[in-house]
């Protein structure tokens, strides 16, 4: 008797069309050169990682094996690929790699690689920070910790837990994230801000095109001479408003 077995692609084939269509495996693995022996590349293993976060929720990482169990892998990646081959060895080693190669340069490769495929537009960007507030004592267990999770300035106003500080900058066409640092709790913006200028500085000097960058007060440097748009909100300016409401007629 012939046996029948049922798995279930949902929403996964949607997410995989997305990231073979970007070309996301392809840049993984030309970065984290595969290893012959492998069963799956390093691309793979980190879509495999996609696929887990936006499917199984709150679980593990290492149980995507069991994520996997009931998906047809032979439509989502290829034959031959099975569930047991995103165990979390597979996975430890592939997360290893990326951070030897570099997180944030990772990202931000991979990012520039999908707006040039794509033609998205990069003279116009945004730029700015977030925090993420972490419930734990976070102790690190060693000095090489890459960054120091602590209390800062919370901007989601919660002071009394420790927190990581997130940069991005994005296009103004379509608001794709290209460039992403993560930086100390206790950072404050106008360090990673004055940091940045001097990078954009550098990286606008041989850029064919003028580029422009939206962003706070904390942006400006008056040594800079590039192309920068600020969001200035200052008392001056507060002041002048606050003038002309109180006083329709008057001119400011």
């Amino acid at each position: 008797m012939e046996s029948l077995r049922v798995e279930r692609l949902d929403h996964f084939g949607l997410i995989v069309s997305v990231i073979k269509n970007l070309r996301l495996i392809e840049m993984s693995d030309a970065r984290l050169v595969p290893d012959a022996q492998e069963e799956i590349t390093p691309g793979e293993a980190m879509a495999g990682m996609i696929l887990n976060g936006l499917g199984f929720t709150n679980r593990p990482l290492s149980l995507t094996p069991q994520f996997f169990a009931n998906k047809p892998l032979d439509l989502l990646f290829r034959e031959g690929v099975h569930a047991e081959m995103f165990n979390r060895f597979k996975l430890g080693r592939t997360l290893d790699e990326a951070y030897d190669y570099g997180c944030d340069l990772l990202f931000s490769e991979l990012a520039l690689g999908v707006c040039d495929q794509e033609g998205i537009d990069r003279r116009f960007n945004h730029l700015d920070t977030t925090s993420f507030s972490l419930s734990g004592a976070y102790v690190p267990d060693s000095d090489e910790q890459a960054i120091t999770i602590t209390h800062g300035y919370s901007k989601d106003h919660r002071p009394d837990l420790k927190q990581a500080v997130l940069e991005l900058m994005v296009s103004q066409d379509g608001g794709v994230p290209f460039v992403s640092k993560s930086w100390d709790g206790n950072a404050s913006d106008t360090k990673i801000f004055q940091e940045r200028a001097e990078a954009l500085i550098a990286t606008f000097k041989h850029a064919p095109t003028p580029r422009y960058v939206v962003a706070d007060a904390k942006l400006y440097n008056e040594d800079s001479n590039s192309r920068f748009i600020l969001k200035i909100l200052c008392d001056l300016c507060r002041q002048a408003l606050a003038e002309r409401i109180a006083c329709p007629r008057s001119r400011v």
